[in-house]
């Protein structure tokens, strides 16, 4: 029977299938950060422990000032108390846990990949809905919530319901200035918001043939932003390279048999989808948000739309709720739109293929507003800094920072004040954010 990619993976990790179409998945690997750390007390509570600490990775990313280095420089409160209770339960119960004085910490969906805790043909969550970046590596990835987190945690396995199919297919090339964030942008007005809702998306053709695999991570990140909790890319030969000789990677004999598993990880040729799009990548310009949803995404060239054109009364609401909450006109060119500060980070785009291009925008130049540059990982700020990008900045009169979420989450202390904008390569832009 021919397959998808996504159905080879998944029907690869059902335990047992219940009368009423339910699955019992079993879960190769499980990230967590700060935010969850009372998870394990309310685990303790029920008597339970976890059942394989090898299979758990912690890392404190939400709460983490970008100006801190250490926990003790984090003010006193919730944000300290997260960060700490996360490092006690990985002392008491044994899990794999990146501190801030770890140089390979930093933002949970940038070390899995960094770290090779996320590989091809793997089943594998965490408790932030932009778990789904770690499809580009070719595995099943999605956010979960708090109390099917202690459920991966005490059994090791998930209850979950196949998803329905969908493939969107890339084709032709791209143009210059053209990122793996302008191509889901592009998706996102064209299929909507909700467009994604109960369907797994695989991302296919020649422009994700192309595509870096940081592109592919930033692709694969704001699936959820389409409605949809996972997004795959097949593995390639591009795939494997990348995970060759990470930490947490196979090796040796182990490392053959896994290419060996990962080549097969292919979309069979009469595979069905229950939806397929396609969108040609010639078409695709850079594209900013105006509002405060991924799906108001426009070409940079073009001009914010009247919603008094569009047809569809609840779209056109939504729209002038947008409008007035930005304070923005229809007809404004976006170049016009003024902004109090830039924001360059997030799991998103917070790689060192993203640090070296806003370098090479950065270089010879002067910031005229508040610019924060927030590297994803420790490592990623290492290998920055060897490569001078962080004096590029620095020089340009922006902000160097520590690793962490960032402006992103908006509750580490760096925000927006009311009624200011800021231009950022985040993934979510709603009130509040």
């Amino acid at each position: 029977m021919a397959k998808t990619v996504f159905e080879k993976i998944w029907d690869q990790h059902v335990v047992v299938e219940r009368e009423d179409g339910d699955v019992l998945l079993y879960i190769d690997r499980h990230l967590t950060h700060d935010l969850h750390f009372r998870a394990f007390d309310a685990l303790k509570a029920k008597g339970l422990s976890i059942k394989e600490p090898n299979k758990l990775f912690g890392v404190p990313d939400h709460s983490v000032p970008t100006t801190a280095k250490t926990v003790k420089e984090i003010p006193e409160g919730e944000m300290r108390e997260a960060v700490e209770g996360l490092s006690m339960a990985a002392e008491e119960l044994g899990f794999t846990h990146f501190p801030m004085t770890d140089d390979r910490h930093g933002i949970v969906h940038v070390i899995g990949p960094e770290q090779g805790i996320t590989l091809p043909g793997l089943m594998l969550v965490c408790g932030d809905s932009h778990t789904s970046t770690h499809g580009a590596l070719g595995c099943i990835s999605f956010g979960i919530g708090s109390t099917e987190i202690q459920h991966v945690m005490a059994t090791q396995t998930l209850w979950q319901r196949k998803p329905k199919m969908m493939r969107i297919n890339l084709t032709g090339k791209l143009g210059f200035g053209v990122s793996g964030k302008d191509i889901i942008l592009a998706i996102i007005a064209e299929i909507g918001a909700a467009g994604g809702t109960g369907f797994a998306i695989e991302y296919a053709g020649g422009v994700i043939d192309t595509l870096s695999m940081e592109g592919r991570m930033t692709l694969c990140n704001m699936t959820i932003e389409a409605g949809a909790r996972s997004g795959i890319i097949a593995p390639d030969e591009k795939t494997i390279e990348y995970c060759g000789g990470r930490p947490f990677a196979p090796a040796g004999e182990n490392w053959d048999s896994a290419v060996a598993y990962w080549k097969t990880l292919r979309t069979d040729d009469v595979a069905g989808f229950d939806k397929e799009v396609t969108i040609e990548g010639n078409n695709i310009a850079p594209m900013v948000t105006w509002g405060n949803s991924p799906q108001w995404a426009i070409p940079i060239t073009a001009k914010i739309p009247n919603p008094a054109d569009e047809k569809e009364l609840l779209v056109r609401a939504d729209m002038e709720a947008a409008l007035d909450y930005m304070d923005l006109e229809p007809g404004m060119t976006l170049s016009d739109i003024e902004i109090n500060t830039v924001f360059i980070g997030a799991c998103t785009n917070s790689r060192i293929e993203d640090m070296r291009a806003a370098a090479q925008v950065a270089k010879g130049r002067q910031a005229v507003v508040r610019t924060l540059v927030v590297p994803g990982s420790g490592l990623v700020k290492k290998q920055a800094e060897r490569e001078g990008l962080d004096r590029v900045f620095l020089e340009a009169g922006m902000e160097w920072r520590e690793p962490g979420c960032s402006m992103c989450v908006a509750m580490n202390g760096d925000i927006l004040a009311p009624g200011e904008r800021s231009a950022s390569t985040s993934n979510r832009n709603f009130r509040g954010r």
